[in-house]
């Protein structure tokens, strides 16, 4: 009676409560979790996509020890294939494994799809979870197929944060999960209750960027190959398309500890420093609207040392300039010079001068969608900042800061006849061929100041490199326009005289007519020893880009038509087909051939060339004329 009562208890009284804690037991949601959207180029490259890895474990302990006899073996000898180590180390790793009752023995992780595929039929894992201990966990990882192309602009959204445009469009890109309703059968399984999902998951939408893939791979491997060569701490470049404000390309390059340089930090977008001359095309703008000064104004250089308020100002020049007008200030970078006229002709109306500079929204945020955007900073008369020096320091570049973006948004409007865009990173948002939604280019600025000044300060920049600082870098073959820039930094330290530190850039753009490219390279304190000043250092790298844009997108019209001289190459290949028909029995000279035909053909005879160098081959470790030995080793020296 005792029992007939509890179970009537149970069923009627309690039933409720035990029912629902059984489906809290044996049913659940499980997430379904939606795929990311994908990151293009604006040609359609895969810049950033979702995909599967998996780490491999294996419950050694669960195997039947008649199986694990038959089949250890060869399960060493395939994850000594495919993981590396011996299969000897393996067996012992597994069967210590085994010995231990070890469950959740580590084999590897980080495997693609297609190796899980091939790790899951080797011997004993084939028979699965139970019977072969085989324990496979699925992630899901963000993957970059171009490897480490515009990193920081492309940016992640993971525990480490969210910066670059997967941050900023997290939205678009995440999706909506989708949920399903599972119960608890045997053996710990769990089984789907109905057909379908309770939820569908959404997958997130597609962001198509404006990078051009060619001109980012030019870029970031220019900007590499001179940081490697100065030795320099970092640098950035960043190449704008003049009408749309579209970015083509941005790379962002720091040191780790080992000396090698990845994608570190976002410096084109984050860090703002002291722009240094590249503010001189500011303050002539700023002082030619004024009317007050004009381009044929004349400024006394004297011999390239001048005293102002308690402090010396220098030119880079030896001896000075001597008096010279405005324009050529610009042209060969004077600080004197802009110090001297705009302190002369704005000294008792300083807020004149800043008002115009302000006006001209250089000390505005761009409001990127990309996190981290530096602080844009101009001082005016009664702020902290704000000395007598700050005035004459503002008008070659000191005493502010500014980002490599924000000065290159500026001088983009220069080279754009005034209208001042804003710089853009993405196109639109799509799902598969469906347009969500376009972004289009916004305006900042329709006149950063008169067609009349515009005129006059395009041909001061073309001026620059073709007769000016920026003279290095002139060539017929294409025009150019840009000012250089070498700014100190960390002057303020005691030691700066002993271990000079120096900004060096280059903005501009190309053609010098009808833009259709602006560009800046940065590039923070190069080795002083190799060089520091803008054309020299950073000039290069713009230089580089703009001649491989030209040759590739066709930017000019005509072409010289000169036929190459190909008698050199002829006469290497009939050396090396004479030599590859014969039956050689010795081995040939092959001192003076061209290093890739000398490996062939040394390789075809039976030898492992080993070599260093490039070029034609100057030395060779076995001479010509020795007994031809296959699988003899030689060695050659290209030059």
């Amino acid at each position: 009676m005792a029992i007939i009562f509890k179970l009537t208890n149970i069923q009627y009284a309690d039933g409720e409560k035990y029912r629902s804690l059984s489906e809290h037991l044996t049913l659940r949601n499980d997430t379904i979790f939606a795929n990311r959207g994908n990151v293009f180029s604006d040609d359609g490259s895969l810049l950033a996509t979702s995909m599967s890895q998996y780490e491999i474990r294996m419950d050694a302990y669960t195997v039947d020890s008649k199986i694990f006899e038959q089949n250890i073996r060869s399960l060493s000898v395939e994850l000594s294939k495919m993981l590396g180590n011996s299969a000897s180390s393996w067996e012992t790793k597994i069967r210590k494994a085994k010995s231990n009752k070890n469950r959740y023995l580590f084999i590897t992780r980080k495997l693609g799809y297609s190796d899980y595929m091939k790790i899951k039929s080797f011997p004993i894992f084939n028979l699965g979870m139970y019977k072969g201990g085989f324990i496979a966990e699925q992630s899901t990882v963000r993957a970059h197929p171009l490897g480490k192309v515009a990193e920081r602009t492309i940016g992640y959204d993971d525990y480490r944060g969210a910066p670059g445009i997967e941050g900023a469009f997290r939205s678009y890109l995440k999706g909506k999960h989708g949920w399903r309703m599972k119960q608890k059968i045997a053996k710990g399984q769990w089984k789907p209750i109905n057909d379908n999902n309770e939820k569908e998951p959404i997958d997130g939408k597609d962001i198509v960027t404006t990078i051009d893939v060619n001109i980012q791979d030019i870029a970031h491997h220019s900007l590499l190959r001179q940081l490697e060569f100065y030795d320099a701490d970092h640098g950035c470049v960043v190449v704008m398309e003049t009408k749309t404000g579209e970015i083509k390309a941005i790379s962002n390059l720091g040191r780790n500890s080992s000396g090698n340089y990845y994608e570190r930090l976002n410096y084109a977008i984050g860090e703002s420093h002291e722009p240094g001359s590249a503010f001189k095309v500011m303050s002539m703008v700023a002082a030619l609207e004024s009317k007050v000064i004009d381009t044929s104004t004349i400024v006394d250089t004297g011999e390239g040392k001048y005293r102002m308020y308690g402090r010396f100002i220098n030119d880079s020049h030896r001896g000075g300039y001597g008096k010279i007008s405005f324009a050529k200030a610009l042209e060969v970078s004077s600080n004197i010079g802009f110090a001297r006229l705009i302190e002369e002709n704005f000294g008792q109306n300083p807020e004149k001068f800043i008002n115009s500079l302000k006006s001209m929204h250089l000390n505005e945020y761009l409001d990127l969608p990309i996190k981290g955007e530096g602080k844009p900073e101009i001082p005016a008369p009664g702020e902290k900042k704000w000395s007598k020096n700050a005035l004459p320091s503002i008008a070659y570049g000191y005493n502010l800061s500014l980002t490599p973006l924000q000065i290159l948004t500026f001088y983009n409007a220069i080279a754009n006849n005034g209208e001042m865009v804003k710089p853009r990173f993405v196109k639109e948002i799509r799902t598969w061929d469906n347009h969500v939604e376009y972004f289009g280019k916004e305006v900042i600025n329709p006149a950063i100041c008169s067609k009349e000044t515009i005129g006059k300060v395009q041909a001061m920049l073309k001026n620059v490199v073709v007769r000016g600082t920026g003279q290095k870098l002139f060539s017929e073959s294409f025009s150019m326009a840009g000012k250089t820039g070498t700014a100190r930094t960390e002057y303020w330290k005691e030691d700066w005289d002993s271990k000079k530190l120096y900004i060096s850039s280059f903005t501009g753009y190309f053609p010098a007519e009808n833009p259709k490219y602006s560009c800046i390279v940065v590039i923070h304190k190069p080795k002083v020893e190799t060089g520091y000043y803008g054309a020299d250092v950073s000039g290069p790298v713009f230089k580089d880009i703009a001649q491989k844009i030209y040759t590739s997108n066709h930017i000019i019209n005509n072409i010289d038509n000169n036929s190459p001289n190909f008698t050199s190459v002829k006469d290497n290949y009939n050396s090396y087909y004479t030599i590859s028909n014969q039956e050689l029995k010795e081995i040939p000279d092959v001192k003076g051939m061209a290093g890739m035909d000398a490996i062939s053909l040394l390789e075809n005879l039976g030898l492992k060339v080993n070599f260093e160098g490039k070029g034609k081959v100057v030395e060779q470790s076995i001479n010509a004329g020795e007994n031809l030995i296959k699988g003899a080793i030689i060695f050659l020296k290209l030059t």
